[in-house]
């Protein structure tokens, strides 16, 4: 009797859906595999490329985790008793993508995840611990069971993807260098090389054993995860949480806020960001326990 996966994605830049495909390509060479994809689709479509101002105006409700409206999903759907759910998401402002968000706090959802394993696959910057806090409460909300996750980040120094998936996001084009930088985004050869976790998920699958999954894809290297990095997406979590609600508090004024948000993050990347990054360094042997207890906890599947 053939398994079922459902795999449930939203990829606003077809960089994900290349990711999800590649790592499924196992599943797919063995006939007692069936995978449906499910696309997620809002209502009303999110540009891309992005405006300067579309991008910034979805950061409020992205982080507080607003919901939009999305398209119902087949029903067959709804219907199957699924084996495994792959998860694949986007983050937005160190938050599940709004459409991703959408999904898991609808019907659907519950529907769906209710009782089944989940591997949550991640197609980001750099940024993603926080953002996989947030999804493992919305999965268990679901009633579904988190066993795995993977993330799939660009490896290039932080202030040079800053750069780089800029020029991406506003230009629309990954293939193309802005001018001596590299190429933005996650590479060409993890994207190409995705299809090794896909093996690891699928030999749990066959056992339906996924008690050393996530140690595996940790061997694998499917969790890269750097100290500074959880340390500042700790710290613009908190910053975040303040802009987001001083936004939303007067719809009248939105705008001209967003416009100080964008300053704001401006000045955090470009001057607070290397200054907090020295003091990490001096304080780092005394912090050291502290800090491989985060990299544990972030690395975890559940």
């Amino acid at each position: 009797m053939k398994k079922n996966i459902l795999v449930i994605y939203y990829s606003q830049t077809g960089q994900l859906k290349d990711i999800v495909y590649n790592l499924l390509q196992p599943f797919e060479r063995e006939d007692d595999f069936n995978v449906d994809y499910y696309n997620i689709c809002p209502e009303k479509p999110y540009e891309f490329p992005w405006s300067n101002s579309a991008f910034f105006d979805v950061f409020p409700e992205s982080f507080q985790q607003i919901p939009t409206a999305i398209k119902a999903p087949n029903q067959d759907f709804l219907r199957q008793e699924y084996d495994l759910v792959i998860l694949a998401y986007q983050i937005w402002f160190l938050t599940p993508s709004i459409p991703i968000n959408s999904f898991l706090k609808s019907e659907y959802a519950s529907q769906i995840l209710n009782g089944r394993k989940v591997v949550t696959v991640i197609g980001c910057r750099n940024m993603w611990a926080k953002s996989q806090e947030k999804m493992r409460k919305l999965i268990a909300e679901a009633k579904g069971e988190l066993v795995g996750n993977v993330a799939f980040v660009d490896r290039h120094l932080n202030h040079i993807s800053v750069i780089t998936i800029v020029h991406w996001m506003m230009g629309g084009k990954k293939n193309r260098k802005f001018g001596v930088f590299p190429k933005p985004g996650v590479s060409d050869e993890d994207i190409d090389n995705a299809s090794q976790f896909g093996e690891l998920i699928l030999s749990s699958s066959k056992s339906n054993d996924y008690t050393t999954l996530q140690k595996s894809i940790i061997e694998k290297g499917g969790v890269n995860i750097k100290s500074f990095v959880i340390l500042m997406d700790e710290k613009a979590n908190k910053m975040f949480n303040i802009w987001s609600k001083f936004v939303l508090k007067n719809k009248q004024s939105r705008r001209l806020k967003l416009k100080f948000f964008k300053v704001y993050l401006i000045i955090a990347i470009w001057v607070l960001s290397p200054i907090v990054y020295v003091l990490f360094l001096v304080t780092y042997l005394f912090r050291i326990k502290r800090i491989n207890e985060k990299k544990v906890y972030y690395s975890k599947a559940n």
